[in-house]
């Protein structure tokens, strides 16, 4: 782990540039939900196939999440990324290119693999990067790469740049070969290999290392508590940033109206992301500010379920964005600092985060999707959302050990 004086512009350049593979991924990752209902009267989808395709990135980090965490520990933060980048750059192109509902959805699961290299390698390179009690404002710029990254893609991709290109393949297209070049600028950089992003020895990856990793991790009870945090966090991010344009879309709001509201769902996300660890490394509280979050995600989903398109609604967005935002940086920078976690494992404590959690991110977009086929309403998978922030309530007050 660096320490205060290991701290140079070298290191935010770093910082920065492993930002950027977080943007990148984000902009892709949402250029799909921010075209969904377009896709939907294209490939003529159901409710049930929109909700997988909006959830199938998360679905893909359930079965590989634990080995990719342990892989970025190993193989270092910046061969991680670069690959992980490229792959985000292929599957973008691909679905381009795509015939038909199966190949749409598989180039999306690709998407989701090299996510998973980014999720989970940016933790690890600040972890790497910044001394402990300073990873707080890295791991905030991070998020906020990927915040602008999913805001780009609803409020700039869809109603400006799709326009302009001529449309969604073209904009996929374009986007996935910039990914791809910045994959190349990053193999550049891990060429170089800088101290902070190199791999692991050569010991430390046998079977056994690994065996000990993955059994002090899983059994590990605040871990555990963060798991459940971070499942309802996916839950409700997925699924809101999921399906939101659609939902104000049936209201009758104009597509461009829907994707700004969206952008303001991200934006206020952005500010949670930002505020929410300063006030807490300042007061400390970290589980009030946890139960925080909580209300503002209960109070905010449940405000967008049972309102129509307004000032009212408005106001839930933006408290569902600052709870969700809030969360963020919370479900990555708590594992580190766990006793018996440290930076040697956060790649592998953070997977377990996000292998449990995109359950969640998962199931987030495909209830959603399920519940409207059923009952023809967005309101019961909203509601279920809603409780999402109830159980952040009851998971925060029983983690002691972080206000330690």
């Amino acid at each position: 782990m660096g320490d205060d004086q290991s701290v140079t512009p070298l290191t935010y350049a770093l910082l920065l540039a492993g930002t950027v593979s977080y943007t990148c991924l984000m902009f892709s990752w949402f250029s799909l939900p921010a075209y969904l209902s377009l896709l939907i009267e294209e490939f003529g989808l159901t409710g049930s196939q929109a909700g997988l395709l909006a959830g199938a990135v998360p679905l893909t980090y359930i079965p590989i999440a634990l080995f990719s965490g342990v892989v970025v520990d190993r193989f270092g933060p910046f061969n991680s990324l670069a690959v992980s980048v490229g792959l985000v750059g292929v599957a973008q192109v691909g679905r381009s290119a795509a015939t038909g509902y199966p190949s749409l959805l598989a180039f999306t699961f690709v998407l989701g693999i090299g996510g998973t290299g980014i999720t989970f390698g940016l933790p690890k390179l600040v972890s790497n990067l910044f001394p402990s009690g300073r990873t707080g404002f890295p791991s905030s710029v991070y998020l906020l790469g990927a915040s602008a990254g999913t805001a780009g893609a609803f409020a700039v991709g869809r109603p400006i740049l799709g326009p302009v290109l001529g449309g969604w393949r073209p904009l996929f297209y374009y986007t996935g070969l910039f990914a791809l070049g910045y994959a190349v600028v990053l193999g550049v950089g891990a060429l170089l290999r800088p101290a902070a992003g190199r791999a692991a020895s050569a010991s430390e990856f046998s079977l056994d290392s690994m065996r000990r990793d993955l059994s002090a991790i899983v059994r590990h009870r605040d871990l555990l508590l963060v798991v459940a945090i971070g499942t309802m966090y996916l839950l409700v991010l997925h699924g809101m940033q999921g399906w939101l344009p659609t939902v104000l879309e049936s209201r009758g709001a104009a597509p461009g109206r829907a994707g700004r509201a969206t952008g303001l769902l991200v934006a206020a996300n952005a500010a949670g992301v930002l505020l929410v660890p300063a006030v807490t490394d300042r007061v400390g509280h970290l589980r009030v500010a946890i139960g925080v979050c909580g209300v503002a995600i209960a109070t905010g989903v449940a405000t967008v379920a049972l309102t129509g398109i307004g000032a009212v609604l408005t106001a839930g967005v933006v408290a569902t964005g600052l709870g969700v935002g809030g969360l963020a940086p919370l479900v990555r920078v708590i594992p580190p600092e766990l006793d018996g976690i440290g930076s040697a494992r956060t790649g592998t404590a953070v997977a377990l985060v996000f292998a449990v959690g995109e359950v969640g991110g998962f199931l987030g977009p495909l209830l959603i999707g399920t519940f409207r086929d059923l009952t023809a309403s967005f309101v019961p998978g909203l509601a279920l959302l809603a409780v999402g922030g109830l159980v952040v309530i009851l998971a925060g007050r029983a983690l002691p050990s972080v206000d330690d």
